[in-house]
């Protein structure tokens, strides 16, 4: 995508967010909301988000090390916390996977697609794990709440979701794909594609660490789902946790769209929207997206500092051997 359309498409999504937002909220009495949120429930957002880093990085490793890329535990955190930080600045969390990519290919020369593949797979897991907590969602809040329309649509994500499934990891699908590399050949993307296709469909065989980290990575949701709930209790929502399962896999394949930088305004305006269909306020709702962009915020201060750190040291990542 050019430059300037991709520039256009930011401006025009964020311009309509943020013309939602203007025609639903009362900013005083967001402001209001925001500074008196409960200490107690936001303490716990961040703890249970923080919480989950150290795992998410654990089954980043466990992925490597599938494809004999061995790295240390404590240095894949700490590149999910930079990634953290850079996706304040860069369009939603894919460019926080780029600066991932970026970052362990330097450590790792000529891996660069495995470890593509590897990331990749991570958000694959994610977007599997959130979609099936959303099935879970809705069996809870069914005949509880009207969420119907985000139903419908979280259940094209599944359809999507399953057939990019069978493209990535199905042999048969090989050769069908293969009609498309003249295109890719034609916009000089076709080597860094096959690169991180191959990286991805060689896990096929490791199906049985695959099955181990989606269990996983359910766990990670669910809880990272609850740390969304915690700030709409901090923001005065007296809402039961069910329907939150609905809306955080929604929230979370929302804020994969590369188009406002660290999903300014779109997150905002999803949790009105959504929360809204439940007869909530908009000035609450948009009050629990921004503390939810605040939790992500402390989130990103350890990467910020490490960043900080690795600029007084002048120093660049050190590379890493391979066994």
């Amino acid at each position: 995508m050019k430059r300037s359309l991709r520039l256009g498409l930011t401006l025009v999504v964020t311009g309509l967010g943020i013309a939602y937002l203007a025609w639903k909220i009362d900013v005083s009495r967001t402001v209001e909301i925001i500074l008196d949120a409960k200490l107690l429930p936001m303490l716990g957002a961040i703890a249970l988000t923080a919480g989950t880093v150290w795992p998410m990085a654990w089954r980043w490793q466990l992925l490597l090390r599938a494809k004999g890329i061995h790295d240390r535990l404590p240095w894949l955190t700490r590149a999910y916390f930079v990634a953290y930080a850079a996706g304040q600045f860069l369009p939603t969390s894919v460019g926080g996977d780029a600066v991932r990519i970026f970052e362990t290919a330097r450590r790792h020369p000529g891996r660069t697609g495995t470890i593509a593949g590897s990331v990749l797979l991570e958000r694959a897991l994610g977007g599997a794990a959130t979609l099936a907590l959303g099935g879970v969602g809705f069996l809870l809040a069914v005949g509880r709440y009207d969420v119907g329309a985000y139903l419908w649509l979280e259940l094209a994500f599944v359809v999507a979701t399953l057939l990019l499934g069978v493209v990535l990891f199905s042999r048969a699908a090989r050769r069908p794909l293969a009609l498309v590399a003249p295109l890719l050949r034609r916009l000089r993307a076709d080597r860094p594609v096959r690169a991180v296709y191959e990286g991805i469909h060689a896990y096929r065989e490791n199906a049985g660490l695959l099955a181990a980290l989606f269990g996983l990575t359910l766990v990670i949701q669910a809880l990272r789902i609850m740390a969304i709930w915690l700030c709409g209790e901090a923001a005065g929502i007296d809402l039961s946790w069910r329907p939150y399962y609905v809306m955080g896999p929604m929230l979370f394949l929302v804020m994969l769209v590369p188009f406002t930088v660290n999903g300014l305004a779109v997150r905002e305006a999803f949790f009105v929207s959504f929360l809204g269909t439940l007869g909530i306020a908009a000035d609450p709702a948009f009050a629990t997206g921004f503390l939810f962009f605040l939790v992500t915020l402390v989130l990103a201060l350890p990467g910020a500092a490490a960043l900080l750190w690795q600029g007084v040291r002048g120093a660049p990542s050190p590379r890493v051997r391979h066994g």
